[in-house]
């Protein structure tokens, strides 16, 4: 059975997200082994005294579990474009899965937002791979709530409905705020160094 248009979107976002999520968590992983093996590596992405991702893999940060933080996407990311892809494919997920996305998205969010203060104001480092693991998190976890409450697989109270709406009516624009203010954070904190790149 064919995917309605609806579902179809969800399944491009998750397939999409989770393969360039997955990708940058790969590369990144690929850099923290190099380094493993050889302390004098240099990663791909240590690109200056701000850019790098040298520092913050080495960092208890980057290893808040005990292992780096990558395999979590590793994982986490391969099953995010199984799903998307099983949904392009007709699938019906059950309310039960769409749940545990949610839940896995919005502590993925969670999780995303403490590394980017991290980064910012702990280790001064932006790493470019971290960032796109941030961005599509961010887009992950707020088009599968915006389903999953258009859906009503997240019940929407009677009284929240006609904010719902607008919520879902400005979406794109919501997300491109929620993306403003992170690079905000980005451009004045290390304002000083791209300063002078200019």
């Amino acid at each position: 059975m064919a995917a309605t248009a609806p579902e179809r979107g969800i399944g491009w976002l998750m397939t999409v997200t989770g393969a360039v999520g997955w990708l940058a968590s790969f590369r990144l992983t690929v850099d923290d082994w190099r380094l493993l093996r050889d302390p004098a590596y240099r990663p791909s992405c240590d690109v200056g005294p701000v850019v790098g991702c040298g520092s913050a893999m080495a960092s208890e940060q980057g290893n808040l579990l005990g292992f780096p933080n990558m395999l979590l996407g590793l994982g986490a990311f391969a099953v995010v474009a199984a799903l998307g892809t099983a949904v392009l494919t007709g699938a019906r997920l059950h309310r039960a899965l769409w749940l545990a996305l949610n839940g896995g998205a919005l502590a993925a969010v969670g999780f995303v937002h403490w590394l980017i203060w991290q980064s910012l104001y702990e280790l001064n480092r932006l790493c470019p791979y971290c960032a796109v693991v941030w961005v599509v998190t961010i887009a992950l976890f707020w088009y599968v709530t915006l389903h999953n409450g258009r859906r009503g697989i997240i019940p929407v109270p009677r009284r929240a409905r006609g904010a719902a709406q607008l919520v879902l009516e400005s979406h794109w624009l919501l997300l491109a705020g929620w993306y403003g203010v992170i690079v905000l954070l980005v451009l004045t904190r290390f304002w000083t160094y791209w300063s002078s790149l200019l």
